[in-house]
């Protein structure tokens, strides 16, 4: 329940005394490490963390999961929301983009008469797979900056994107083990209210809602110039 921030600095320095490294030199060196890592891609971060939260809070995200599904049509729906997953999570933090495309999941399950199990695990798959190998997502820029690439994120967006994609396949080949599986609170009292997070977003949330064009700008231009 600690803010994460102060958890890594907590970890960091259990880490330091678990390896025994000097006393007198703890502090110096995490402090060393944070700077050098903002001072590499600090910008970077930030930049990519505003990309992603404008996307959330206009409703973009919304309207790039739709166009996604309109663009692939309803023949293969677990291999949709992985794509639609994986497509929003390249800016947009992939536990926010859960909450963002959990009721667009939900009436496209109910629509296409498949589990929502199924959906639940196609679209998780696909927001980590992205949130965890393609920048301008903070993250990989982070790991980006640790192994020396900072200056090569194009390379590392191009294998990045090559890695998620057989990560998508992965989780849409295990989310069709599910497609028959019912929730477990399916009979249950209030089930809805019990199965989804309570600041769960809707597009009556929002106001006007962006074009597609204007939604995909704020990705596809980062990554080009990059």
């Amino acid at each position: 329940k600690w803010h994460p921030f102060l958890v890594l600095i907590l970890s960091a320095f259990l880490v330091a005394l678990f390896y025994q490294v000097p006393l007198d030199t703890v502090a110096k060196t995490i402090s060393d490490g944070f700077g050098g890592i903002l001072g590499y891609i600090g910008l970077v971060i930030v930049f990519g963390t505003i990309i992603g939260l404008i996307l959330e809070k206009t409703g973009a995200a919304i309207v790039m999961a739709e166009t996604v599904i309109d663009f692939l049509g309803p023949r293969f729906p677990t291999l949709t929301m992985s794509i639609v997953g994986a497509v929003v999570s390249i800016p947009v933090f992939c536990d926010s983009g859960f909450i963002i495309l959990n009721s667009l999941k939900e009436s496209l399950a109910e629509r296409l008469k498949v589990s929502s199990v199924a959906m639940s695990i196609a679209l998780a798959t696909g927001l980590y797979a992205t949130h965890t190998f393609v920048p301008p997502t903070p993250g990989p820029i982070a790991a980006a900056g640790n192994l020396g690439l900072e200056s090569n994120l194009g390379l590392v967006i191009m294998v990045g994107v090559v890695v998620t994609a057989v990560a998508v396949l992965a989780g849409w080949l295990w989310s069709n083990r599910f497609l028959n599986v019912e929730p477990d609170n399916i009979d249950a009292e209030n089930a809805p209210a019990a199965t989804l997070p309570d600041n769960l977003k809707t597009r009556d949330d929002y106001g006007s809602m962006p074009s597609a064009t204007m939604a995909f700008l704020p990705i596809i231009v980062p990554i080009v110039l990059i």
